[in-house]
């Protein structure tokens, strides 16, 4: 029997309070990062691949349904505005497609071949990397596209919150991050969800740092998309030059429309 499907820990959660409710869910909460640390040489693996296509300029996909797949369009759509990296660089496709990313589509998840046909629809090849997220590790969406993914030459991983899944067994680079039943049982976009959000975080924010979107610790390639964004990248221009007079930086940054961008302006001016 599937971990993420076995009964919850608790009983008669009708009965409890809302402290108690709250501070049993909290003290499960609690075990998901131990579990994503024995997962952590996994992670590392994946993102060491990731970061070697994406350097050859090739794509990251992530590819799930329901929690699954609304996590990985998040962690996606996130990439660009975070980091500068160029749309269409990390993809997020869920079953069912764009409705599905409000509203459950009946069954889309049971379609064996629609994970490929979806992927097929943005030329996925041999260059890329494709994620397949799946709680229960056996999502035949999933399946079927890490399938085709592995017969033509294009790297797979995943992330699985099962032991022994058969997603896990298709994956060259698998992500096992198994955390017991969930509060309410069955409910996977708890523990599951959370360990798979924690784990997404990790893999975009690794291979970001390592293809130079980062520096020291700032994201220099952010867009400048709002007002507190700029006002940040600013900040951050009048520390790394010495630029005192605020709206003086704020000029530079937007005129050249990034942090790294403005700064190396300055350094070519003051030289």
């Amino acid at each position: 029997m599937k971990s993420t499907e076995a009964d919850s820990y608790y009983n008669d959660l009708e009965k409890m309070s809302i402290t108690e409710l709250l501070s049993n869910m909290n003290k499960e909460d609690k075990t998901v990062p131990l579990c994503i640390e024995a997962a952590l040489p996994q992670i590392e693996k994946a993102v060491e691949a990731i970061v070697q296509k994406m350097n050859k300029g090739g794509r990251l996909f992530y590819l799930g349904a329901g929690t699954s797949g609304r996590l990985g369009i998040v962690d996606a759509s996130e990439c660009p505005p975070t980091y500068g990296i160029e749309q269409g660089k990390v993809i997020g496709i869920i079953a069912g497609g764009d409705e599905a990313i409000r509203k459950a589509v009946e069954f889309a998840e049971d379609d064996v071949n629609q994970g490929w046909a979806d992927l097929q629809k943005h030329t996925v090849n041999s260059n890329d990397f494709v994620i397949g997220i799946a709680a229960s590790g056996s999502t035949p969406y999933v399946i079927g596209a890490l399938d085709n993914c592995n017969k033509n030459g294009i790297p797979t991983g995943c992330i699985v919150c099962n032991a022994k899944s058969a997603v896990a067994g298709m994956a060259q680079y698998p992500v096992e991050v198994i955390v017991g039943p969930e509060f309410v049982t069955g409910s996977t976009r708890m523990k599951s969800g959370t360990a798979q959000k924690l784990v997404l975080n990790m893999i975009s924010t690794s291979v970001m740092i390592k293809l130079g979107k980062v520096r020291g610790n700032k994201m220099v390639d952010m867009q400048l998309s709002n007002n507190k964004l700029v006002d940040r990248g600013t900040q951050m221009l009048m520390k790394n030059t010495g630029i005192s007079n605020y709206e003086k930086a704020k000029e530079l940054l937007l005129k050249y429309g990034s942090v790294r961008k403005a700064y190396e302006a300055y350094k070519e001016i003051q030289q």
